[in-house]
């Protein structure tokens, strides 16, 4: 049996954990979100490096949330200068930069992203926006974090600055298949992590549907009436998400 069984193997077997041991929270996260959408609130998401990637994972996406906000700042992606981006994940005082551009209020949600959950930035930003009134949902890795001390002066984990928190079951180190040399390779926490989000979109819509309002949803732009369904919802909400169009 190749690494490539291994590996997969090893996702369906974490997956059918995470729905297990945080279908609760998954349930709340939708719930909540959906109340904030409801009353007119904002979906934010925020992660630094490959926890980027999440924030984007439900963003004008075909079959997603029109209303979402991913917090983004080129120095904290991989694009630029991927080593350089670990040190501004780390910077003191970032978060309020970016509250000038998201300006994160009370109704509003926040799911700030980041494996680990020690760096500055996702935790401050989680932090001052939970000051502000928002719910706050940290995805992360428990086992890793419980594993680390924290790199911000307010002495935080993600897990301790938020109001929810989703597990997406890594292990320390993101990394889970080991080799024969003993390097660990296979990190897992991109999959689960937008599986966990993919799933919490679906459940907004449905209790949508259960409470008798409407929850918008982009359509793909390349099926017939995709693009003029969408832009109505560009126009809608382009002033309030940056770089949405």
């Amino acid at each position: 049996m190749s690494m490539i069984d291994n590996y997969f193997r090893n996702m369906t077997e974490l997956l059918e954990k995470t729905l297990a041991s945080q279908k609760e929270s998954l349930e709340k996260a939708s719930q909540k979100i959906a109340e904030s959408l409801k009353n007119g609130g904002m979906l934010y998401t925020f992660g630094t490096g490959h926890g980027h990637l999440l924030a984007l994972e439900i963003f004008y996406r075909a079959g997603g949330m029109a209303k979402v906000c991913p917090i983004l700042d080129e120095r904290l992606m991989l694009h630029i200068n991927a080593a350089e981006s670990s040190g501004w994940e780390r910077a003191e005082g970032l978060e309020d930069e970016l509250l000038k551009k998201y300006p994160i209020q009370a109704g509003d949600v926040l799911i700030s992203i980041s494996n680990s959950g020690r760096n500055t930035v996702p935790v401050m930003l989680a932090k001052a926006a939970k000051e502000r009134g928002a719910f706050v949902i940290a995805l992360t890795s428990m086992q890793h974090t419980s594993s680390v001390t924290p790199r911000n002066k307010a002495g935080l984990r993600l897990f301790e600055a938020a109001d929810l928190v989703l597990d997406n079951g890594g292990i320390l180190g993101d990394a889970a298949m080991q080799m024969a040399d003993g390097a660990y390779v296979g990190p897992t926490s991109t999959a689960v992590g937008a599986s966990m989000l993919q799933a919490i979109a679906c459940r907004v819509k449905e209790i949508s549907l259960e409470e008798g309002w409407e929850a918008e949803y982009f359509k793909s732009s390349n099926v017939d009436g995709g693009d003029e369904y969408n832009q109505k919802l560009l126009d809608k909400y382009k002033a309030l998400i940056p770089g949405l169009a």
